[in-house]
């Protein structure tokens, strides 16, 4: 199936690197919370041409098989996939992938939560739909965007707890940004699989946890 060409021109249009912190060891989060309540979501709408009735519809087919082929995919590739569905103008490509850390009941919850929200979240199938959760991220897009790499800010990072919430921000900023940047060179290093942890002392009895972690379709210079 051909690709077309990016709404977004240049830009790259697929997620890096997303890093998570945690003052509580990530494992060691409550899985009801982290497969059913998405962290972040990105929606756009393209401005390509006027969609008719009957495009919508094939469209929405698309996007319904392409959903439900990245989760079975998936589910049987080690909790990551990437798929497409449809041609010309109604075709989607799509890409499912959880943390790799994470159980493979958990990331089969989380990747069927997305599954079914992904669309509610951006409506009326949306030309790129993303979500993030503590275990998965799952996106479609009109374009083929497999191998490109995403570094802007606001679909590259996930934070789970925040400066204003520690007692210190100060200090917390300092030991999140230590955290990150261990996580970050360990996803990028040789032999890693693009997934890095790292943990960085707080306080005198609190740590940061992060995690860093680049999609599966990226080469190893693309990640790093």
């Amino acid at each position: 199936m051909a690709s077309r060409r990016s709404a977004y021109g240049s830009q790259p249009v697929v997620l890096a690197v997303v890093v998570y912190l945690a003052l509580l060891p990530l494992l060691g989060m409550a899985a009801s919370t982290t497969t059913t309540y998405p962290t972040g979501s990105f929606c756009y709408e393209s401005t390509y041409g006027e969609i008719s009735d009957s495009n919508f519809i094939a469209r929405r087919r698309s996007v319904n098989s392409l959903l439900a082929g990245l989760t079975a995919k998936a589910r049987s590739n080690g909790g990551f996939a990437t798929s497409s569905a449809g041609k010309g103008d109604a075709a989607f490509y799509g890409l499912a992938q959880c943390r790799g850390d994470v159980s493979a009941g958990d990331c089969d919850a989380c990747l069927a939560a997305a599954a079914k929200q992904i669309v509610s979240y951006c409506g009326n199938y949306t030309s790129d739909a993303r979500l993030w959760y503590d275990y998965c991220f799952m996106r479609y897009y009109e374009y083929n965007f497999a191998g490109e790499v995403d570094t802007r800010a606001d679909a590259s990072v996930a934070m789970r707890t925040s400066s204003e919430e520690v007692d210190n921000p100060r200090a917390f900023q300092k030991a999140a940004g230590r955290a990150m940047g261990k996580a970050t060179a360990q996803a990028v290093a040789a032999g890693n699989a693009g997934l890095g942890r790292a943990k960085e002392q707080y306080a005198a009895f609190v740590s940061v946890y992060a995690l860093a972690q680049c999609t599966r379709d990226l080469a190893p210079p693309a990640c790093a």
